[in-house]
């Protein structure tokens, strides 16, 4: 691959694009730095995510993972590059969208997690943040890190602080309804 610009920044890494040398392809290359995994032993929760991203493959509304690979100091993970950019730039932008928009959005972001609840998977991390446009306008959910395959219920504590469900922080117990907040 020929690594180009970022694309974006998260806790353990950078997600640039890239060029692949044969093809000409372009993709989103996630890079997580070893070091900075295995020191907040964040091991288990990049490989739920890579899990996770393996069987959610080929959701129109979920990004696609092509495939991991490593070198001495990175784990690298090859994600559909949506070109279309971040929501959260968009609606930023904009400052708000029209009705018909804003359906558009939303009936995608609900297709993708009852597929993601289909598969018991609460997915814990929904923002515009983590919501990207594809090429022609289409959502993908994107950013694995804090999913996680729940058979009824879970206590763990999660997410982004703004955009956190109550039932989460009063460590009560959840399910996939804590998606919806």
């Amino acid at each position: 691959f020929r690594v180009g610009q970022v694309l974006g920044k998260g806790s353990f890494g950078v997600v640039r694009i890239a060029q692949h040398n044969k093809t000409g392809f372009l993709y989103a290359l996630k890079i997580l730095k070893k070091v900075e995994v295995l020191g907040s032993r964040q091991v288990e929760h990049i490989l739920d995510e890579k899990r996770i991203m393996e069987i959610t493959n080929g959701h129109q509304a979920i990004i696609t993972l092509y495939g991991t690979f490593q070198d001495e100091r990175n784990l690298y993970m090859v994600l559909e590059l949506a070109q279309g950019g971040e929501m959260f730039k968009l609606l930023r932008r904009l400052e708000r969208f029209e009705v018909d928009t804003a359906k558009f959005y939303c009936a995608q972001v609900i297709l993708g997690l009852h597929h993601l609840h289909s598969m018991n998977i609460v997915y814990r991390d929904l923002k515009p943040e983590n919501l990207m446009l594809d090429s022609r306008g289409y959502v993908k959910i994107v950013d694995f890190g804090f999913a996680k395959i729940v058979e009824d219920r879970t206590w763990t504590l999660c997410g982004t602080p703004e955009y956190v469900a109550p039932e989460i922080i009063r460590c009560e117990g959840y399910g996939a309804a804590v998606d919806w907040w």
